[in-house]
């Protein structure tokens, strides 16, 4: 996924109610960026941090900022949960994820379950199989050297997706969870039980179940983002 222009560095000042950050520009500019991700942010949002972010052309944006990647400890990270999305969809699309190739139409958005969307449904199978559900988690946290989690906050919604996930699996569908590291320093992944004990019981619980869990790792510029390689998810 590349951007449409190069992404704009610039200095965390704060980051609040969760969608909004301040940030300074290297020119100088102050501004009050959108922050494209409702989770905790654990370990990213820190005053002082290097960051880097867009500038939207949209006279109906309220505004034109978005914050984007963040540096931690010399690693670029991405802090934009819907970047994930569209990076699986292409490399999707592209074939570079073996265990999603076979599937003659990709959709995303897909209503499905109890007042749910899938984020990828793969239809028209070479092989005749079932269609498949993609679901797509972005990962950014790290508190182990190497090692990526999730999730960084207690997730209802993570959880109540296992279940319907795993409930299509029951109704001969095929699913697959996919956990997207927007960082480059992480060699393996686990589930964070610790922070939601919830959603790790029913993520084996699910996996009991039939779901797929797959894990790949991003390489991320402030020119891109794309798929890099699967990395081993402890289970």
């Amino acid at each position: 996924m590349n951007y449409p222009k190069p992404l704009v560095p610039g200095t965390l000042v704060r980051r609040y109610k969760r969608f909004l950050a301040d940030v300074v520009l290297d020119d100088g500019t102050t501004l009050t960026a959108h922050c494209a991700n409702p989770g905790s942010m654990l370990g990213l949002a820190a005053e002082g941090s290097r960051v880097w972010l867009d500038r939207s052309d949209d006279p109906k944006r309220k505004l034109a900022w978005s914050w984007r990647l963040v540096e931690v400890g010399g690693t670029l990270v991405g802090i934009d949960t819907g970047a994930a999305n569209a990076v699986v969809a292409e490399a999707v699309q592209a074939g570079l994820i073996p265990e999603l190739a076979g599937y003659g139409r990709i959709t995303r958005e897909v209503p499905y379950g109890a007042n749910s969307r899938v984020d990828l449904l793969l239809s028209e199978a070479a092989d005749g199989g079932p269609d498949c559900l993609v679901e797509v988690k972005s990962v950014t946290l790290s508190r182990q050297r190497g090692l990526a989690e999730f999730p960084d906050a207690v997730t209802a919604r993570g959880a109540k997706h296992l279940a319907e996930l795993a409930a299509a699996v029951a109704q001969g569908r095929r699913a697959v969870l996919l956990y997207l590291v927007q960082r480059g320093d992480a060699e393996r992944m686990a589930v964070a039980a610790d922070i939601d004990p919830r959603y790790a019981a029913e993520f084996e619980k699910a996996r009991g179940q039939g779901l797929e869990a797959l894990c790949y790792a991003c390489r991320l510029t402030p020119a891109a983002i794309t798929l890099a390689r699967p990395i081993a998810l402890d289970f």
